[in-house]
């Protein structure tokens, strides 16, 4: 698949390595500044619309916080639907950004109180899409860092290196977390990573609730997205 490059094993860095200059942080508030509007919802991947745009996808365990990311990340507080319970978000959600970028949220996994039927559907759609979506740049893989890596997260890392899909870690819900323990978590994460062939090099450390992270993780999306129309 196109643009999916795996970067390699080593020089897998934290969080703080890896701060963007004030042109990437501008270039990510402007692109993220424009409109945001709700594209689609689709239980299946025929579903879908056919993508004319770059498009990140959003990838988790249930209640991780893909939802309160997305709507951080455009600044919006309903963008997203949101919920307490998890299994809430059923359908891959898109949002296209200013007509440069589309955002896909995807129902999350992990979640052992559904019924194992509609556990293994949703699974099997959100596979499909990662290993057949064309217009695929990057996989947002988030991971709570009350948490840290998952054998559920692990096995959709497998997935994404079997489909040279380009993935990148997104600590969540970090403010729950001292220093020390942030970097901790960072470190035994970068160490896991190095396993997968298709992981992106950086690890972003956010919270949608206080900020932490967002500014970052936008400049980084922003050099995915489709250069702007020239008037």
């Amino acid at each position: 698949m196109a643009d999916h490059e795996a970067h390699g094993r080593e020089g897998l860095s934290a969080p703080e390595d890896d701060a963007p200059d004030a042109a990437a942080l501008e270039a990510g508030r402007l692109l993220f500044a424009r409109p945001a509007a709700f594209l689609a919802a689709a239980g299946t991947l025929d579903a879908l619309p056919a993508g004319r745009l770059p498009e990140i996808a959003f990838a988790g365990r249930s209640n991780v916080g893909k939802s309160s990311l997305v709507n951080a990340l455009t600044g919006r507080t309903s963008l997203a639907r949101t919920s307490a319970t998890p299994g809430c978000t059923r359908t891959i959600n898109l949002f296209e950004l200013g007509s440069r970028l589309v955002l896909a949220d995807l129902p999350g996994y992990g979640y052992a109180r559904s019924p194992k039927q509609q556990v293994a559907a949703w699974t099997g759609m959100v596979e499909a899409y990662l290993r057949g979506r064309p217009v695929l740049r990057r996989v947002l893989l988030l991971i709570d860092a009350r948490r840290g890596v998952m054998d559920a997260d692990r096995a959709v890392m497998k997935l994404l290196d079997a489909a040279a899909v380009n993935f990148q870690a997104v600590l969540t819900k970090t403010d729950g977390l001292r220093e020390a323990a942030l970097a901790a978590l960072a470190e035994r994460t970068a160490a896991e990573l190095r396993e997968h062939p298709a992981a992106h090099p950086a690890i972003a450390a956010t919270s949608a609730r206080k900020g932490v992270g967002i500014a970052a993780l936008r400049a980084a999306l922003a050099a995915l997205a489709a250069p702007p129309a020239i008037d």
